[in-house]
């Protein structure tokens, strides 16, 4: 099926010389305007029992015409028939495929562990071993009792007795009490073998077929992801397998390939077209952990497509951001124990993998002098304010285990995008990483670890609300995960990139601080207003 959709109204004069980085770009004009002509036939996002993560490529064909091509993240059938989908780097759900045939294995493997779990048999064993193990107890508790009776009498007999034949026969008598209760003991200790024996055999046979399914669904997989073969634009060819095994020598993580980039580009390649710009954007209702908003562009996640998309974009002219000098931080305060700087937006707290420049490398110039570990807590690269670091190992653990112990009071400045319903509140959500889409975070009852946070509204202006926020807590991008998600305000700071709306900046700013001091043991207060 030909998936090339024609976009005669966009101008060639406009388009980019070179493709975005899929982690890191602009929205281009030319994706505007071809994501209005293609809303009219996405699906209702009112009725859509849940959202779904799309993609679209603006690309030319052999004739010079300009169109586009569109995939959808996910490896299930789209039902849409208005939009001529690319297909799948694999079909996994061709019915004729191995997949398939290898999937009835495999349930029929779960139906018979299942079957066997939820057994008669094992339940009438557990049933008679639970009831033998207390008749067991009972026996053995009434027994004792009863030969200590016994064993009370026989001492009073003793003392009022001299003749040796009873007091032979006293002692005859307890032996035999014993030898009864070790023979009556030892039989319920048989048939408790005996039953746990039969469950065990039961047991042994459901982690056999268990073993059976792991394996199988180990070789499987495997089979899936050497069937995943990507191309790039040398013509060059890879499967998921290999491609993961060179990057970070690891496995592919689940859905690995069935993101719309990686779709995208595959089509664009068999298919002779040039890729020449692409966004992907979120369409429907919020999921319940993570972030995603109904119309929103996103870049691409980190875990599944980047070694992917390493290899696919190679070849590609790729945009290339301005190399602009690392903002310097602005020392605020200093003494023997502590350094209080104000950090600027974009630069990070301590190295990266790709990036050397730092507060930590800025500090440490500034302050040779000082021990390390100088940081004592972190702001987002993207986040501007006061950050304290340390100059001795002692101040450090001092001023570690107030931020451990939540004693450190914080205050933050945001412009949120929108206008929230309160004025004032609290966000108690838990929080953990996205480890499909690193370093995303997103919301988990079950796995999260406590995040609160306190907030109040300054003003609204311009469609936005200015707020404080004061973190009880200081997970990662909490803030940003609490404004954004529905369970919290609901609205994202304005530039969050990851959550949000991608701008200028992420207007995030930590203000004010308030500690003791590790030396002085007075309380210490910084202020670094907007």
């Amino acid at each position: 099926m030909d998936c090339f959709i024609p976009l005669p109204d966009i101008r060639t004069d406009i388009l980019p010389d070179a493709f975005p980085n899929p982690f890191d770009y602009e929205t281009h004009p030319s994706c505007i305007l071809a994501l209005e002509k293609l809303k009219c036939h996405l699906p209702d996002p009112e009725q859509m029992p849940k959202g779904k993560m799309y993609g679209l490529m603006i690309v030319k064909n052999n004739l010079g015409e300009t169109g586009m091509i569109v995939a959808y993240s996910g490896n299930e059938t789209e039902e849409n028939q208005e939009i001529p989908f690319v297909s799948q780097v694999f079909e996994i759900t061709d019915p004729n495929g191995f997949f398939r045939k290898e999937e009835q294995v495999l349930n029929a493997l779960n139906q018979e562990i299942e079957s066997l779990i939820h057994s008669d048999f094992l339940k009438h064993i557990e049933v008679q071993l639970s009831e033998k193990v207390k008749e067991s107890q009972a026996f053995i508790e009434q027994a004792k009792q009863e030969m200590k009776k016994a064993k009370q009498l026989r001492a009073q007999k003793r003392k009022q007795l001299t003749d040796k034949k009873v007091l032979a026969e006293l002692i005859r008598e307890s032996q035999r009490e014993k030898s009864e209760f070790n023979r009556l003991k030892k039989g319920f200790n048989n048939e408790i073998t005996e039953l746990e024996a039969k469950r065990n055999n039961k047991l042994t046979e459901i982690e056999h077929l268990k073993l059976k399914r792991r394996n199988k669904s180990a070789q499987v997989q495997q089979r899936i992801f050497d069937s995943y073969i990507f191309l790039n634009s040398l013509g060059e060819q890879k499967s998921a397998t290999s491609i993961f095994k060179h990057y970070n020598n690891s496995v592919p993580p689940a859905g690995a390939g069935d993101c719309a980039a990686p779709k995208l580009l595959h089509y664009a390649y068999n298919n002779h077209l040039q890729a020449i710009t692409m966004v992907e954007f979120w369409w429907g209702p919020s999921p319940a952990n993570e972030i995603r908003k109904h119309g929103y562009f996103y870049p691409a996640c980190k875990s599944k497509c980047e070694p992917i998309l390493d290899f696919m974009l190679k070849g590609l002219r790729i945009e290339k951001k301005e190399d602009k000098r690392k903002p310097k931080v602005e020392v605020l305060y200093h003494d023997k124990a502590i350094i209080v700087v104000n950090k600027p937006e974009g630069l990070l707290s301590v190295p990266g993998k790709d990036e050397e420049e730092s507060v930590y490398t800025q500090v440490k110039k500034l302050f040779p002098e000082s021990e390390d570990p100088l940081i004592v807590h972190r702001l987002d690269m993207a986040t501007s304010g006061i950050m304290v670091l340390t100059k001795t190992k002692t101040a450090h653990e001092n001023l570690q285990k107030q931020f451990l112990n939540h004693t450190v009071k914080k205050r933050y400045t945001a412009l949120l995008d929108g206008i929230t319903k309160e004025k004032s509140g609290v966000i108690n959500l838990p929080l953990c990483v996205d480890t499909r889409d690193r370093p995303r975070q997103m919301v988990s009852y079950n796995h999260g670890k406590p995040a609160l946070t306190k907030w109040e509204v300054i003003e609204y202006k311009n469609n936005c609300t200015l707020i404080h926020f004061y973190p009880e807590t200081g997970r990662t991008h909490q803030l940003r995960v609490h404004s954004a998600h529905k369970e919290g305000l609901n609205t994202p700071i304005v530039g969050d990139q990851l959550y949000g709306k991608k701008d200028r900046r992420m207007m995030l700013h930590a203000e004010q601080i308030e500690f003791i001091h590790p030396e002085t043991n007075q309380t210490i207060a910084f202020d670094c207003p907007l």
